[in-house]
């Protein structure tokens, strides 16, 4: 085990970055025409990093799996982004950024890479304004913000219920005038299937073509990992069904350290699962806290009736109600994080509270809020006397102007209307913390090998704040990492193009047609989905939002004995020298096979309970996190070392200067 070095600049906290940016090296702009980069990934996080090296005059070449970039699951984000630029007047600084982000991610971040995430926020939503990304307006014609989980302010700037979307094509848009340009040349439909490292540096990739299948050597002086999180490990979440691990897992183990796997937020408003029959479960944005009313009926017999369709929600009085969050945590209510909100919605289910056929569902109720606007409005409009007929109308209308698309895709899925009957919405798998360790600069622990976005784990500690995750694949992308990979690039001015007919690369390409031969020559019986399915059960069950030592032991067996028999029993159709759908998904649920032990193995060493990672036995008499900053105040960086049971344990210790540590309350 060693120490890691995170390479924080020294000097007071708010001065960090800027004096970072005046001391590291720079690249001639004539010289960077000399320099070639690969972003792997080309969601919010590689889109903007990808378009903005090319605007500096690097050569890049992007690739991912989907048919175009603006298909990476960044355009799933609903609810907004975040930033400090106080347009509301509450109270909010970069400060109070920083600070609720640390105390959301339970005291299991970084000072520096946080107060930096703050400090450029302002900048992304300039950017993205000069871009032509519709923000919500106020009635004179500034930006509008709500807030989110955790925060006591609004600061988050949202486009309806679409923001991923927007800002994504705002991304696209950067990057497809560099394609024309010719400054990038876009790999869509190609899947990255390894490393490859020459002289300890990473000096390009191989990848597969989905269509044809063909097998391609593709070198550069440096390697960018934008490709997301690894949540479908669950096979159940939120995350698109093609969301997966590999890029993170090839570098991992190539010699990039993964830390905090176990680190993983489970979100508390999503649409509950239905039946084994589905591939994915749909995120309701947290924006609808801002409105909805969180409750369960007080009395089981209630909720009882209620799911078994002889009582409707509508027909609770207000004193036959338990708005349990508003109840537990006044100051913060139902705007308290995810992880205290989604633990606190599983103990009323336990409890017999549940409210829906499977007994795994609360209601999300919008009533108060359009009984609220409609009275407001009725009173904007000159009538101060409204009928309920009117209020309830006018009400309605601007919780549509606020979520409507949200709105109309709850009742595509689940078939009934929000605006008249309570939604129902239950906890699910949504986004990693944990990821490939990083530096200040976003280096991994590979020379040359850098991460950005939810793919590295820097900002969000052990909870991510909901609009945070936006906020950090902008702000690396756009102006974090084009400063800092510079900084590794300026001594390579001289190296010239790197050939891609070199051993490195033979060996790469010939370790990834190997592994591909031999999944599809098993000749087994078992198809892929259904030992992702049995993975995914094993996850959500003793991985999921509470773990025990015991359940972790016994899910390290399986999974490792589920492995086993993957690799002997799993039948993938057809060749691998064409277009095969099938051989993907094999390939992505091996490095999830190998991920799942792991995660594992870190949520087993890891004895006390912080944000998302809930243990047992290490809880209050109130049923909340006790952490042990004692003894695990620290990053669990893992070297691979062949097998996920044999990896060695590296820590970077977390120290705060500027924030007092203490007992996360929502009170």
């Amino acid at each position: 085990m060693s120490i890691l070095d995170s390479k924080i600049p020294e000097g007071p906290l708010a001065e960090k970055w800027t004096n970072h940016k005046n001391n590291i090296n720079l690249v001639n702009p004539a010289n960077k025409r000399n320099i070639d980069v690969i972003v792997v990934g080309t969601g919010l996080a590689g889109g903007s990093a990808a378009a903005t090296l090319a605007e500096l005059g690097y050569n890049v070449k992007t690739f991912c799996y989907q048919d175009s970039p603006r298909r990476a699951h960044s355009i799933a984000a609903q609810g907004g982004i975040n930033a400090s630029k106080n347009y509301q007047g509450d109270g909010d600084s970069d400060y109070r950024l920083f600070y609720d982000t640390v105390k959301g991610g339970d005291y299991r971040s970084r000072e520096g890479n946080v107060y930096r995430l703050a400090e450029v926020s302002a900048n992304i939503i300039d950017q993205c304004v000069a871009q032509g990304v519709p923000f919500a307006r106020e009635y004179g014609g500034l930006l509008d913000n709500r807030s989110f989980g955790g925060v006591l302010v609004s600061r988050t700037f949202y486009a309806k219920g679409q923001t991923g979307q927007q800002l994504l094509l705002g991304a696209y848009a950067a990057m497809n005038r560099q394609i024309n340009r010719g400054k990038i040349e876009a790999f869509n439909r190609h899947e990255m299937l390894d490393l490859v490292l020459i002289d300890g540096k990473a000096r390009g990739i191989i990848a597969r073509d989905l269509v044809t299948g063909e097998l391609e050597r593709h070198s550069a002086h440096a390697v960018v990992i934008a490709s997301g999180g690894y949540g479908n490990v669950f096979f159940l979440s939120t995350n698109a069904m093609g969301s997966n691990v590999t890029a993170s897992w090839k570098i991992h183990k190539k010699g990039a350290y993964f830390a905090n796997p176990c680190y993983t937020q489970i979100h508390p408003t999503c649409i509950p699962v239905s039946g084994d029959h589905q591939s994915k479960l749909t995120l309701m944005s947290e924006s609808l806290r801002n409105d909805g009313r969180i409750w369960v009926p007080k009395k089981k017999e209630d909720a009882e009736a209620i799911r078994q369709g002889k009582l409707k929600p509508t027909e609770l009085s207000e004193d036959e109600r338990d708005y349990y969050l508003e109840r537990r945590y006044p100051s913060f209510g139902n705007l308290v994080p995810r992880d205290v909100a989604s633990r606190a919605a599983k103990e009323r289910c336990d409890a017999g509270f549940g409210v829906n056929k499977t007994g795994e569902a609360v209601f999300l109720d919008f009533a108060s809020a359009i009984k609220r606007y409609g009275k407001e409005q009725a009173v904007m409009h000159g009538n101060h006397n409204p009928s309920e007929e009117e209020v309830t109308k006018l009400g309605k209308e601007v919780v549509a102007n606020k979520y409507g698309n949200l709105f109309e895709m709850y009742e595509k899925i689940v078939d009934a209307n929000p605006y008249e009957t309570p939604m129902m919405i239950y906890p699910a798998v949504h986004y990693t913390m944990g990821g490939i360790w990083v530096d200040y600069n976003l280096q991994s622990t590979i020379p040359g090998c850098y991460v950005t976005g939810e793919a590295n784990f820097s900002d969000h500690g052990a909870n991510r704040l909901g609009a945070s995750a936006l906020m950090q694949g902008l702000a690396d992308g756009y102006f974090i990492l084009p400063y800092t990979i510079g900084d590794y690039l300026a001594d390579d001015i001289r190296t010239g193009k790197i050939a891609t007919d070199q051993p490195e690369f033979e060996e790469a390409e010939k370790n990834v047609r190997e592994r591909l031969e031999k999944l599809i020559n098993n000749k087994g019986s078992k198809s892929v989905d259904d030992i992702h399915k049995r993975l995914g059960k094993i996850m959500w069950n003793k991985c999921g939002m509470s773990r025990n030592a015991k359940g972790l032991k016994e899910a390290i067996t399986e999974i490792r004995e589920l492995r086993e028999q993957f690799w002997n029993e799993v039948k993938v159709p057809g060749s691998m020298d064409e277009m095969n759908p099938e051989l993907e998904k094999a390939g992505r649920v091996a490095d999830f096979l190998e991920l799942g032990e792991l995660f594992a193995k870190d949520a087993l060493h890891r004895e006390e309970s912080c944000g998302g990672h809930f243990r047992e036995e290490y809880q209050t008499d109130e049923g909340e996190a006790m952490r042990d900053d004692e003894n695990f105040m620290y990053v669990a960086a893992w070297e691979y070392n062949g097998e996920p049971s044999e990896a060695v344990l590296h820590k970077e210790q977390l120290e705060y200067d500027y924030i007092e540590v203490k007992t996360r309350s929502y009170k």
